[in-house]
């Protein structure tokens, strides 16, 4: 790490923690230059941006679940806000080649090492409209101007589902899809299951971030139970359950032929499994979610989740007991 990078993260810290400190006070859009320059410059001289960028940088600290959250957000708003996208890497490389969400995108870097300007934006909430408009027009007031626009870490954006298309056109066409190997036998249904444990394993906890992120076992055994018993398919199917822990964790899930324990698997191995899954049975995760956004089988996902779900056939929402209204699965035999 250069000097220069240990400046910058140093920064980004110090950073974070007045972004933390003065969230959801009056003061808080005060500490940003870009809105200071709005006041300044209501009534600029040009109305469009076309050479304007808008981008948003994985957290570097985040699982990549998270990650890919944060780079779909900055995605969305460039083209909600009429800006072009501005493309920041994941932290780590090797997801960068796997997902190919990068490709064909101009990277935010090389522009501000030409004569473009980082501006940061304040947060906002995406359902209250003065919110969105104050940052239009602190978009606005630099109008003419080459900038690019830097979304504030993390910041929200609900029904990331709106893109899936996007993002499995570049996941599917991506370098890494060659010779890719799963453990999949293509003449049998393979349901993959995620069930979140590791960062979240604490049953009792009373941390309002963790038990709305927690589900027992048996809620993942209901799912399946009501799944195999409405799936309509004529191959054999098999289970993976994708987790951390050891098999004594999951001894409920002894009652059902099949089942194979992925919990060693690598993580990586783990997401592209998922994705391929004939049925994917989610868990209150961003790293099962973004799975399912790229999945092209049957979704079964959990009602009160933070992300959206679209309105279609291949989109199953189950209520908290594991229940759901769809009377048959039908797979492509």
């Amino acid at each position: 790490m250069t000097a220069h990078e240990i400046i910058e993260k140093i920064w980004r810290r110090l950073w974070g923690k007045l972004v933390r400190f003065t969230y959801q006070k009056k003061i808080n859009h005060l500490i940003y230059f870009s809105y200071w320059h709005y006041l300044l410059h209501k009534n600029p001289p040009h109305s469009e941006n076309p050479n304007a960028y808008f981008s948003a940088r994985p957290n570097p600290g985040a699982g990549i679940g998270h990650q890919i959250s944060n780079w779909i957000g900055g995605y969305w708003f460039a083209n909600y806000f009429d800006l072009q996208f501005a493309h920041i890497p994941f932290s780590n490389g090797k997801w960068e080649h796997f997902l190919g969400f990068g490709a064909d995108e101009v990277l935010a870097k090389a522009l501000l090492k030409g004569n473009y300007t980082k501006v940061r934006v304040p947060f906002f909430d995406e359902n209250k409209p003065k919110e969105v408009e104050l940052i239009r027009k602190i978009i606005n007031s630099y109008a003419g101007q080459n900038v690019v626009f830097l979304a504030e870490q993390d910041q929200f954006f609900k029904d990331q589902y709106l893109l899936r298309r996007d993002l499995q056109q570049k996941f599917y066409k991506a370098v890494a899809r060659v010779n890719e190997k799963l453990i999949y036998a293509k003449n049998h249904c393979n349901i993959a299951i995620h069930v979140r444990r590791g960062d979240i394993y604490v049953e009792n906890s009373k941390n309002p971030n963790l038990t709305m992120r927690w589900q027992s076992n048996d809620y993942f055994v209901n799912v399946l139970s009501n799944t195999l018993n409405k799936i309509k398919t004529k191959k054999l199917v098999n289970i993976f359950l994708f987790s951390q822990g050891s098999e004594k964790d999951f001894m409920e899930f002894e009652v059902f032929e099949n089942v194979k324990y992925c919990l060693d698997m690598s993580v990586m191995d783990s997401f592209l499994h998922m994705v391929y899954a004939d049925i994917l049975i989610t868990s209150k995760s961003s790293f099962s979610y973004k799975p399912a956004l790229l999945s092209k089988g049957i979704k079964i996902c959990p009602d009160n989740f933070w992300h959206g779900y679209p309105s279609e056939d291949d989109w199953i929402i189950a209520d908290e007991h594991g229940n759901f209204n769809v009377t048959e699965i039908n797979l492509n035999d």
